[in-house]
């Protein structure tokens, strides 16, 4: 890409030297501290993980504005810079295996599908989200190959949860994916969010990060 397109991004390393690769897709609030947090943890695991900032910069201060970026954003833009991403990843040395793990929060999860619809390097994809499920990912969730592990906030403030979550297991099985779709009782949007002390749910995050470092761990192996 030209140098005026680039998108700035965090990446971390693990202390091991090398790593599968996991690109990391934040949500509506941006590339906040919780983000690089996790990308950190994750090269704790051993992971190379790189987290593109596709807010530029922007950190909204409140949900009205969080929404109203996360609209304005650009699906085909979005997956081109996600996949620069990739690239990057693939370019450096730490980075090992002939696949990566794509890991999304909010908006970010169904980015991760979005990205594994249109990308074969993608070898596993992490959707952390909240129930919504845009009409133009449903059409294309027939191309996702990669295994996809799910878990949707049962408490969403956005309604249609339930069927959400259902829609995306139909839409998975019928495409073949081998996937787990958990609609997670008892949370909300943001509940892995540590900084949103009005979402967070410390013992389910946990969880879910146990899962989640399972998961890419199999898939990406």
């Amino acid at each position: 890409m030209a140098a005026r397109d680039r998108i700035p991004a965090y990446l971390v390393t693990p202390a091991s030297g090398a790593g599968r690769g996991i690109v990391v897709i934040h949500d509506a609030w941006g590339l906040g501290d919780f983000v690089r947090d996790g990308c950190d943890r994750l090269a704790r695991e051993g992971f190379v993980a790189l987290a593109p900032d596709l807010l530029r910069g922007c950190e909204p201060r409140d949900l009205a504005a969080a929404e109203k970026l996360a609209a304005e954003l650009d699906a085909d833009a979005v997956v081109a810079g996600l996949e620069s991403a990739i690239a990057e990843l693939y370019n450096q040395p730490e980075t090992v295996g002939p696949s990566i793990g794509a890991l999304g929060f909010g908006l970010g999860g169904s980015l991760a599908l979005l990205l594994a619809a249109r990308q074969r390097r993608i070898g596993a994809v992490v959707d952390i989200g909240g129930p919504g499920l845009e009409r133009e990912l449903e059409s294309e969730l027939a191309r996702v190959r990669a295994p996809v592990m799910a878990v949707l906030a049962g408490d969403s403030a956005t309604p249609g949860a339930a069927s959400a979550a259902e829609r995306l297991r139909a839409g998975l099985a019928s495409a073949g994916v081998r996937a787990s779709v958990e609609l997670r009782a008892g949370v909300g949007d943001g509940y892995m969010d540590d900084t949103r002390l009005d979402a967070y749910d410390a013992a389910a995050a946990a969880e879910t990060w146990g899962a989640l470092l399972a998961f890419f761990r199999s898939e990406l192996a």
